[in-house]
């Protein structure tokens, strides 16, 4: 990563010149107040700062794509940008539908098919406080307004962790289960904890998925194994050490 430019995105800002070298996928979970007790924090957008970030990026020219439609090659000289959302929680569709549909932006939404209509059991080990993920009707909401869905597994294990078998059943019935309760094709998956290898960048691209996003930082260009696609987490302003000594920095610039 380059020592000049932010963990995650919060505003164009540093970004602006670089997203001209590849294609940003933004990586977002939750939106809207961040309830009593989280403990990742990071991963609830306040929906200001959401709506902000939009047309910011509007303003700029850059323009929505989705896995299924990116145009890879040696920049970014038409100014795409992917929105995704990891886990399907319900907030998304309560905060984000506005914000998406006011600045022209399609999103995609990677759901843990086991857990439409429950909670993120998965960060109950963590003690973070448990959320609802969108039911079925909301799912059928959220593609009514044009966006898509892709998969995030049946229940948001380690991939790398589990038997192959386990681990293929996973991914593929997660798959046929999307397909099958909205009838629309699910051709894009998503790696939970962004947990993966060889052998499961393989299943993956057995189980007949056109791309797979990762957490691993930076830009997609024509390199970029689809498989193996790059995000930039969306979140809050850090008000860690690393953010105030670049506050300091600019006002001693000023």
């Amino acid at each position: 990563m380059s020592s000049s430019l932010p963990e995650y995105y919060s505003g164009l800002g540093p970004f602006r010149s670089w997203f001209g070298a590849g294609v940003p996928i933004l990586m977002y979970h939750k939106l809207g107040p961040r309830p009593r007790g989280a403990r990742l924090k990071g991963l609830t957008v306040g929906a200001p700062l959401f709506e902000r970030q939009l047309a910011e990026l509007r303003a700029a020219g850059f323009q929505s794509a989705l896995p299924g439609n990116l145009r890879l090659g040696a920049d970014n000289a038409s100014r795409q940008i992917v929105i995704t959302f990891d886990d399907g929680f319900q907030n998304v569709l309560e905060y984000g539908l506005e914000p998406l549909a006011a600045h022209g932006f399609q999103a995609i939404q990677f759901l843990v098919a086991d857990a439409l209509g429950k909670a993120n059991a998965w960060d109950a080990p963590l003690g973070e406080v448990q959320e609802p993920i969108m039911d079925a009707p909301a799912v059928r909401d959220w593609l009514k307004a044009g966006h898509q869905i892709g998969a995030h597994s049946l229940s948001h294990p380690y991939l790398t962790r589990l038997e192959t078998a386990r681990a293929r059943e996973e991914i593929v019935s997660s798959k046929s289960k999307l397909e099958d309760l909205f009838g629309v094709p699910v051709r894009h998956f998503c790696y939970p904890y962004g947990d993966w290898n060889a052998s499961v960048h393989d299943l993956v691209c057995e189980a007949g998925y056109e791309t797979a996003c990762t957490t691993d930082w930076g830009l997609n260009t024509a390199a970029t194994d689809r498989l193996a696609l790059k995000r930039i987490m969306g979140r809050y302003p850090s008000r860690g050490l690393r953010a105030m000594l670049g506050w300091l920095r600019r006002r001693l610039r000023a």
